[in-house]
């Protein structure tokens, strides 16, 4: 297993995937030791050992993602093991994954509570409101992921009197791409970076920064989100910085319906496979058709 993931770690993987994996594989061997008589080896390892831990995640309630996602990393060490000759097939070939039913696009916010958001971070305290302004402006207007925020330099913005740029050099998978940046966001950043001054010279330096003048990690991040939502008093979904990158998406489509290609470019998607779940019909939207469908009928 260590062996296994000394391989990860020289493979072009996200180092969130990375971490990932070993969380998964070592759910697995405690699975294992708490399942199995004999101790865990590459060798040994079997199909009907996997299948048998599928059973026990779905009895235990996982969801099909979370099962699916332990089960891929099993996959992918099958198939590391066949490769360096430990095992001799691939244990992991007859152990199919759990359905999904995913038939409603994700929630995002809606132009009021948007306008919400951004109210209350820009009243934020102890001179932190054009950093939070800044932060869930980009969200929303880019799209980004809170990893690429958390990660990006002064060097990674680009900007003019007419139109600007995020340079995202370290997206899911370590792909690199640029994601214009409209007037909006332009304000908020320009003023941003106006107002901290000096070190915003330094095109090296964190774009965004704590109170101890490091790089903000992807946890206070988070944090400043939620707090804004709480000042904003959002709580018909909860809010988090993939929400506002699902209302990004959503309101990139419906200002340009039918380009999905460009959608999927500007969130750094590999497969058009997963942009499409923001073509699926809302739970209001399901619930406005059966409503028209049901005006002429009497009751």
């Amino acid at each position: 297993m260590a062996a296994f993931l000394a391989s990860l770690a020289k493979d072009d993987l996200a180092p969130a995937t990375l971490r990932g994996y070993r969380y998964d594989l070592q759910h697995f061997l405690a699975w294992h030791q708490s399942a199995q008589d004999a101790p865990f080896t590459v060798e040994g390892l079997a199909g009907y050992d996997l299948i048998a831990y599928r059973q026990h995640m779905v009895a235990s309630g996982r969801r099909p993602a979370t099962v699916n996602r332990r089960l891929d990393a099993l996959r992918r060490l099958c198939r590391w093991a066949q490769a360096a000759g430990s095992l001799a097939t691939d244990a992991a070939r007859d152990v199919r994954p759990m359905r999904m039913v995913r038939n409603q696009q994700p929630a995002g916010l809606t132009d009021v509570e948007v306008h919400a958001l951004l109210r209350a971070a820009g009243a934020s305290s102890h001179g932190l409101a054009a950093r939070n302004y800044a932060i869930v402006q980009l969200l929303l207007q880019a799209g980004l992921r809170v990893g690429e925020v958390a990660s990006l330099q002064v060097a990674d913005i680009t900007m003019s009197d007419r139109s600007g740029s995020v340079r995202v050099r370290q997206g899911k998978g370590l792909k690199a791409r640029d994601v214009p940046l409209n007037a909006t966001v332009r304000r908020a950043l320009r003023q941003f970076l106006e107002e901290r001054g000096s070190p915003s010279k330094d095109k090296k330096a964190a774009l965004f920064v704590s109170s101890r003048n490091t790089a903000m990690p992807v946890r206070t991040i988070q944090a400043v989100i939620a707090s804004v939502a709480r000042r904003a008093r959002l709580k018909r979904v909860a809010v988090s910085a993939h929400t506002l990158r699902h209302t990004f998406a959503l309101g990139y489509l419906r200002d340009n319906p039918g380009k999905l290609v460009d959608l999927a470019s500007l969130l750094g998607h590999e497969s058009l496979d997963t942009t499409a779940i923001y073509t699926r019909p809302s739970r209001d939207d399901l619930a406005a058709d059966l409503e028209r469908s049901h005006l002429n009928v009497g009751g």
